[in-house]
């Protein structure tokens, strides 16, 4: 009897790991987790376990959905988003005002489609000013890294790191050296969003943000600094431009939206500034950025109509370029604010 119990569940686990797979193949629980994370099921399921709306949820935000993959604790990587786009599959663009048409371009990863002509025409007051901060830094991925080029620190995953001399830090740390070269007064935010725990990186970079702005409402311009990555057939994605200082790697705008449902007034308005900076930084440094990535997400730049998140580079980049391109930044907008100043 105890045997034919024992063959019976053996035979019974049997049929359902066979189900389960039969489902992964056909590709049902990747429709399941698109379900439910859609803006409208996340919101109704909020609105369920809380009895409120989104709009009334503190840090609420589709951002978990990142702009690149989570670390992998293995010696293998996933792919991450953002890659290299083949021509065959170019992104589609919009054409932008004349004066801009060489020097400004994005990539819709959302169904949003602003008048380029319109946001590169608006007027732009960016007041970098005073003694007071007028810029915030922070990193919501701090523990990013790039390839190793004969340096020697320890990696807690493929491409991220604890070393300050290493990680976003480092580059955040170059961006304010050179704006407060430039008479530009920059704080840092020097907190591991992303450590030791990945999930909520965007929630804890939220809380961040809203305590710099209260604490100092001078505050006109939020850097998000990260670094892309991607897998490409040669290895990890090494984006390359040249500068001045030598081969560095490029820039990447990332801008979110309202697209996802969620609250962000003023995404057109980030989006403006975004593709002026992309137009100065382009003058000075022609191919140092990117398309500029316009996503349904809105990465915490709802809180500041002067948020943006850039790629600085990405994981097949050596630490050296990182900071060329931190330098083309950080030249930028010095430029973009004496262009702009009142």
């Amino acid at each position: 009897m105890d045997l034919n119990r024992r063959a019976r569940r053996v035979g019974l686990t049997a049929i359902a790991c066979a189900l389960l797979l039969r489902l992964y193949d056909a590709g049902v629980f990747r429709w399941a987790a698109e379900q439910l994370t859609a803006p409208d099921t996340a919101a109704f399921l909020l609105f369920l376990e809380t009895g409120r709306r989104e709009s009334e949820a503190e840090g609420f935000d589709f951002s978990f959905l990142p702009e690149s993959a989570a670390p992998v604790f293995a010696a293998e990587t996933l792919p991450e988003n953002n890659p290299e786009i083949p021509a065959e599959t170019a992104p589609e663009t919009d054409p932008p005002a004349p004066a801009q048409a060489d020097a400004v371009s994005v990539y819709y990863a959302c169904s949003l489609r602003p008048d380029l002509d319109k946001l590169l025409a608006q007027p732009l007051t960016l007041d970098l000013s005073g003694d007071a901060p007028t810029v915030l830094i922070l990193h919501t991925h701090t523990t990013e890294s790039y390839t190793k080029d004969g340096e020697d620190y320890v990696e807690t995953a493929d491409y991220r790191t604890l070393d300050e001399n290493y990680n976003m830090l480092s580059i955040g740390a170059e961006v304010a050296r050179r704006l407060e070269a430039g008479g530009v007064t920059a704080i840092q935010d020097r907190s591991l969003h992303d450590y030791p725990s990945y999930n909520g990186s965007y929630t804890d970079a939220r809380k961040s943000i809203r305590k710099y702005l209260a604490e100092y409402p001078t505050i006109r311009l939020v850097l998000d600094l990260h670094r892309d990555a991607a897998d490409t057939p040669s290895g990890q994605l090494r984006t390359l431009a040249s500068t001045g200082a030598g081969a560095s790697a490029q820039l990447m705008l990332v801008m979110g939206s309202s697209a996802a449902g969620l609250k962000h007034p003023d995404w057109e308005q980030n989006l403006s500034l975004a593709l002026k900076l992309q137009a100065v930084l382009e003058r000075k440094d022609p191919g140092i950025t990117r398309s500029t990535i316009l996503r349904a997400q809105r990465f915490n730049q709802d809180l500041s109509p002067g948020c943006l998140l850039v790629e600085v580079g990405a994981a097949g980049n050596t630490h050296a370029e990182a900071l060329r391109a931190a330098d083309a930044l950080a030249a930028g907008i010095l430029a973009l604010a004496a262009e702009n100043s009142p």
